[in-house]
């Protein structure tokens, strides 16, 4: 008797025949489901980009500044 501890990985032919079925199940929303991941991709590297953008001019800033004297 076999235990599921014991089975290992999936072959090529395994791996083969998943992909088929998936791609029968799942086959027409695979377009947009693979869009939506493009564009999330494209604004998360926007995002990133703004970001680091927005801190090196904040500290630009920063650094620019002169203290003002204060009265006493």
């Amino acid at each position: 008797m076999q235990t599921l501890a014991f089975i290992g990985m999936p072959g090529h032919v395994e791996l083969i025949v998943l992909l088929l079925i998936v791609l029968i199940l799942f086959g027409k929303r695979l377009p947009t489901a693979m869009y939506s991941v493009g564009k999330s991709i494209t604004e998360f590297k926007r995002g990133a980009s703004e970001e680091g953008k927005d801190d090196s001019a904040e500290e630009n800033e920063e650094s620019s500044r002169t203290p003002e004297k204060q009265e006493n």
